[in-house]
């Protein structure tokens, strides 16, 4: 995760993105233990105002959302559509998980993104081929290399 920080600085979660992981730890995924990290701070967003807007998002992304909204100028990570179109609506400024490497890569924190590209895809993260051909091409890389 220090690639992570290296791009984001401050990482803020909210409890419900805990739960989601705690969630898929036990049913077998290796997903990071957040709580206790030093660079992790979690919050709970005070405010309700966008919960109108987002009743049909998982708590994750709701809380994620609401957040943002306490936080201006805030960058969230997102990766489902109904989320991201939501936060595109209230100009909350986003990238996915897939835009992260990128970015370190750009910043100079990462040689290569392909390696991160297949530890996400080991721990089951869902990614179309030509999708991953696309985040590569955007990287400047190739599958075979």
């Amino acid at each position: 995760m220090g690639v992570l920080t290296a791009v984001a600085g401050q990482v803020i979660v909210p409890p419900a993105v805990l739960s989601e992981l705690s969630e898929g730890r036990s049913r077998g995924v290796d997903l990071p233990r957040l709580e206790g990290l030093a660079w992790v701070t979690v919050r709970t967003p005070v405010g309700a105002p966008a919960a109108s807007l987002i009743a049909d998002l998982g708590p994750g992304e709701t809380q994620v959302l609401r957040l943002a909204l306490e936080m201006p100028g805030a960058v969230v990570v997102l990766d489902d559509a109904c989320a991201r179109r939501v936060a595109e609506l209230r100009h909350v400024p986003l990238t996915g998980t897939l835009g992260l490497p990128i970015d370190a890569k750009r910043a100079g924190f990462l040689a290569a993104i392909k390696p991160s590209l297949d530890q996400l895809q080991i721990l089951g993260f869902r990614l179309a081929a030509q999708t991953r051909a696309a985040v590569l091409k955007l990287a400047g890389e190739r599958e075979e290399e």
